[in-house]
């Protein structure tokens, strides 16, 4: 997917400025696809030059104009044909697991560690999910129905991620390895 149409569906709410999508992201599109404030900004111009987009200047005494950009009908178009293109499951792709299967060749405390700050990670993520759900839990707004379900993804994926940690770490504990437990971390090696 592209990042223009995560920005336009984040349009399709209303008028953002490049920080109030940002921000979105941060919220809630960002569960589903990450962007940085910078990728944000370059593609609304990106959006305003298709004319998918056009950008208001809101003046404001204070503080610095701000620029709100509005979805068009152009994009609106845009938008519903690339929601009628099919979509390919996303190819797994982790460095985590690359250093797993070559679990030989790597430091196992520093593998440990990182299983630990990912179960961590996957556990937040959950908690953050399931608060989100809950308040769209009974909801029959069509809306609320496609971002519960896109949620309900996001749960099961945190939860299997954060269930796989604990049994890796189990597996990979010093205890269960035994004697397996011998790999030297190449630092040591360097210093014998």
């Amino acid at each position: 997917m592209s990042l223009q149409y995560a920005i336009l569906i984040a349009l399709t709410e209303g008028p953002r400025s490049g920080y109030d999508i940002a921000k979105l992201f941060d919220q809630s599109v960002g569960f589903f696809w990450r962007a940085r404030h910078s990728q944000i900004y370059r593609e609304l111009g990106k959006l305003k030059d298709k004319a998918w987009a056009v950008a208001k200047e809101i003046v404001q005494s204070d503080k610095p104009n701000r620029i709100e950009f509005s979805i068009t009908e152009a994009g609106r178009e845009a938008l519903m044909q690339w929601s009628r293109q099919p979509t390919e499951p996303q190819e797994l792709k982790d460095d985590f697991l690359v250093q797993l299967y070559g679990i030989e060749a790597i430091d196992l405390d520093a593998l440990r560690a990182n299983l630990l700050a990912r179960q961590e990670r996957h556990r937040d993520l959950h908690a953050q999910y399931q608060a989100k759900y809950k308040l769209l839990e009974n909801s029959d707004i069509l809306g609320d129905i496609g971002r519960r379900l896109a949620l309900e993804v996001a749960l099961i994926y945190e939860r299997e991620w954060g269930d796989w940690c604990t049994r890796a770490l189990d597996q990979l504990s010093p205890e269960a390895l035994g004697s397996q437990n011998n790999v030297i971390p190449i630092e040591q090696e360097k210093r014998a």
